[in-house]
């Protein structure tokens, strides 16, 4: 067991029988009050928000999990097909665990998965991708005074704003967090 002095944000935790990930851990002192540390956590059965306060030196228990760089081979329906490069054993991993950023995978490209007690909990690309665009608009005169998007299809499917000096048939960094355009890639 670990007290709560040990526990920082990204950290997974058993809460009331769950397994929980930490994305906001604040140690708060108010005024005549008790130290205390104020949590949100994301339940990672259902993806739900909870939020508590723990007592400064309270016990809790901390969760190991291993992640492992996998390479995704394809789409099966609801699931995805990762390969480990280190023993070539494929594994199902649920689509939702990739989330928002699901638009943007592309077949052999490397995917960081996470594992608790050898079944995956979590999944995400790289943070950052390279796409080649498929189709975009072309801009008009006199929109390029101002920093003035544009939507562009790359060749995942997915839509993304560029900015209106990015053509057709060009290759750009996106970041998948955000869904946001980078920059060109030469």
């Amino acid at each position: 067991m670990a007290s709560t002095q040990d526990v920082s944000n990204g950290m997974f935790l058993k809460y009331n029988g769950e397994l929980v990930q930490i994305f906001d851990w604040q140690h708060r002192t108010p005024g005549n009050l008790r130290a205390f540390y104020q949590a949100r956590m994301r339940n990672i059965k259902n993806n739900k928000i909870v939020e508590n306060r723990f007592r400064s030196g309270e016990e809790v228990e901390i969760v190991r999990v291993d992640y492992k760089t996998m390479q995704y081979l394809y789409n099966d329906g609801e699931n995805f097909v990762c390969m480990d490069k280190d023993n070539f054993d494929q594994i199902y991993v649920p689509k939702e665990y990739f989330g928002d950023s699901i638009d943007f995978l592309k077949e052999e490209m490397d995917v960081t998965v996470t594992f608790f007690e050898d079944a995956p909990i979590m999944a995400a690309p790289p943070t950052f991708v390279e796409l080649e665009i498929t189709y975009s608009e072309p801009a008009v005169k006199g929109d390029t005074s101002t920093n003035a998007l544009k939507s562009a299809t790359v060749e995942t499917g997915a839509e993304v704003m560029v900015p209106m000096f990015v053509n057709q048939g060009e290759r750009i960094k996106i970041d998948t967090r955000t869904r946001s355009y980078v920059e060109r890639v030469k």
